[in-house]
């Protein structure tokens, strides 16, 4: 076994990988960008080496940096993690010649599964089935033009080097192929340096089913069961589970033994995902991922086993723990991405410091997160804070589990995506298991929909600022009371509430049994009683009747409720306090999210039309158009391409 092992890596997974380091007594060395210094796995890690300034290029994708770094600390191997350098064959090579051992595949299998078309052709003499598409040589626009008529509308457009989404595009009309095929290969370009095409045809609602493989340098392939990461936006993953629900015996069985074919026709090595789209009783060969997947933990949690101490195993050059029949499967797992993200705002990547932080603990509950409250979520990486998986006996119950884990987190400073994820949990298709990949592109609102507080929530929420502000107080002196006493009798305290963009005033009597509460325009007060249990759960008694919710302050004018599956945040304006404008018709277009700008599409004086795309920003991996909110001319262009600006900086003003 290795002696010391250098992870090539940040975050979430650089965390776990040292965590499988302390069981086997391996020695760990971080390395990090400057934006990194005081980052978590900095600090866990037994050793750390800075490599150079924030952006990853000059950091983290810096090959000779990284290979330096592992010589000036004796490293004899390297794990690159996911992402970044992970599936980067020229890597791989660079630390074979540089004689240490990558924790991944051979770099020639790196590079051949790394290429879309090139995985495709070695498939097919496999028995792996295939989508129908094209996925040759000839990358000339006359030619994809040619192939995409033979294969049809709708189609779909994929960068033939690369993954998660990056260079992906559904073209509906052949009138819009030239479009999209450029869009498609500039993203493939800034993410891969390679803009290859391939085409598919589009297969409308199939589900993303992945299996996990494994193989040693002795002859032994194996697969952990699959994984369903049907659950995407915009092709990135949100809630995966393992196993796949709903899938019959023959179909399982026949796709996970076309996984195995996969790894043994590319003479693969270590931890390898075979992806799959399934679409009825058909399934089709999608991709091979070279890595770690993030949603391993899945895996993990229904066999037992340790895939981190796996792979270090099989790069050590030792035999596969297990054999096929010695793993077995037990319960449901699910896993959900938690990240900085604002959903109401089309999920623009969020950052800032993080002042809170809370997440369950126990048995089942499992959490991988790469941040500790007090640090910075930053607006050069990934914006993921944190992965929370569970496990129980079977899909109903981990799905009970996930939502009471979902309800007991709690993050405060840049905004998350926790409420989304409790409405996706809670979503009747997600229930029935039966979501597909493209179900939140098209359907969102099916998700979310417009939903407007419970008056439940509201109560809650001025009953626990009565008792905040000293209202239910028991001290003595009848001064000291701030319960709204005048003689002739208490008067009521009025409460300015928002939550989804719509307020409301409550007027609230507090006493020494909790408070009375009007709504604006109601004639009768309801009796509201909030009692603490533990940490942040509490009793909310209504009238006759009692619920348990969790109750989460950020600071004293904003509060997180969790309600019947559903979070609700809740802000107070004081007294006086206007309204926030609206924004709206303003011509005022503010960046969305922290990052920079890549093309400013229109000029000043310009003419714009509703829905033009007048920018096209990118930030934490996301590339974002912004669009113009109406007709009218560009009176004012206030920034360039290339420019790195904050959240709410201004962009370009169009007058109506």
């Amino acid at each position: 076994m290795f002696k010391t092992l250098l992870i090539a890596n940040r975050g979430e997974i650089a965390c776990r990988i040292i965590r499988t380091c302390r069981t086997l007594g391996i020695r760990s060395i971080a390395v990090y960008s400057e934006a990194d210094a005081s980052a978590r796995h900095v600090r866990l890690a037994d050793q750390a080496v800075l490599l150079g300034p924030a952006a990853a290029s000059e950091s983290y994708l810096a090959v000779d940096k990284v290979l330096a770094a592992a010589r000036e600390t004796g490293a004899d191997a390297i794990h690159p993690g996911y992402g970044f350098l992970s599936e980067n064959a020229g890597f791989a090579r660079a630390v074979r010649d540089a004689g240490m051992t990558l924790v991944g595949p051979s770099p020639e299998t790196m590079e051949l599964m790394g290429s879309k078309a090139a995985a495709k052709a070695r498939m097919e003499p496999a028995g792996v089935p295939l989508i129908p598409g094209y996925h040759g040589a000839d990358q000339d626009d006359e030619t994809l033009s040619a192939k995409a008529a033979e294969v049809g509308f709708p189609l779909m457009l994929k960068a033939a080097a690369g993954g998660g989404g990056k260079g992906m595009r559904v073209v509906e009309r052949a009138e819009d192929f030239a479009e999209a095929l450029n869009g498609a290969r500039r993203e493939a370009r800034g993410a891969f340096g390679d803009e290859r095409m391939i085409l598919e045809r589009y297969l409308a609602q199939p589900r993303h089913i992945e299996a996990q493989v494994f193989a040693d340098n002795h002859g032994n392939t194996v697969h952990l069961f699959e994984r369903d990461c049907s659950s995407q936006r915009r092709h990135q993953k949100i809630i995966e589970e393992a196993p796949a629900p709903g899938l019959s015996g023959a179909l399982r069985e026949a796709l996970l033994s076309a996984a195995v074919r996969a790894a043994e026709a590319v003479d693969y090595r270590g931890a390898g995902t075979v992806e799959f789209l399934v679409d009825g009783d058909e399934f089709f060969f999608l991709e091979m991922n070279t890595r770690l997947q993030v949603e391993h933990p899945v895996t993990e949690m229904i066999t037992g086993l340790d895939l981190v101490e796996w792979q270090l195993r099989v790069a050590a050059g030792e035999p596969l723990p297990l054999n096929q029949p010695q793993i077995q499967a037990n319960g449901h797992a699910m896993e959900a991405r938690i990240y900085a993200e604002d959903p109401a705002r089309g999920f623009v990547p969020s950052s800032g410091r993080l002042s809170a932080l809370v997440f369950p603990d126990g048995e089942r509950c499992r959490i991988d997160s790469g941040v500790d409250a007090g640090d910075e979520v930053s607006m050069h990486y990934d914006p993921m804070i944190a992965k929370l998986i569970v496990h129980d006996r079977d899909r109903e119950t981990c799905l009970a589990r996930l939502n009471q884990a979902l309800a007991a987190s709690f993050i405060a400073g840049p905004t998350s995506n926790l409420g989304f994820l409790q409405q996706l949990a809670t979503a009747a298709v997600f229930v029935k298991g039966d979501i597909d990949t493209g179900l939140l592109d098209r359907d969102l609102e099916q998700i979310t929909g417009e939903k407007t507080a419970p008056e439940a929530v509201l109560a809650a929420a001025a009953a626990f600022w009565l008792d905040a502000a000293g209202t239910a107080s028991s001290s003595s002196n009848p001064w000291a009371i701030a319960d709204g006493w005048r003689p002739g009798g208490a008067e009521a305290q009025r409460l300015d509430l928002e939550c989804q963009g719509m307020r409301w005033l409550i007027d609230a009597w507090p006493g020494k049994d909790g408070v009375r509460v009007c709504f604006d325009g109601q004639d009768a007060a309801l009796p509201v009683r909030l009692t603490r249990l533990v940490d942040h759960q509490y009793s909310l008694a209504i009238g006759g009747q009692s619920r348990q919710v969790q109750l989460f302050a950020s600071d004293e004018a904003h509060v997180e409720i969790c309600l019947d599956g559903q979070r609700w945040a809740v802000s107070r304006h004081r007294r006086f306090e206007a309204a926030e404008a609206g924004g709206a018709g303003d011509g005022r277009i503010l960046a969305p999210m922290p990052g920079k700008v890549l093309e400013i599409r229109v000029a000043k004086d310009e003419s714009v039309s509703e829905g033009q795309i007048i920018a096209v920003m990118e930030a934490m991996k996301m590339e974002l158009a912004i669009k113009a909110p109406f007709d009218g001319q560009v009176s004012q262009v206030a920034a360039s391409a290339e420019d790195i600006l904050d959240a709410d900086a201004l962009l370009l003003e169009i007058t109506p």
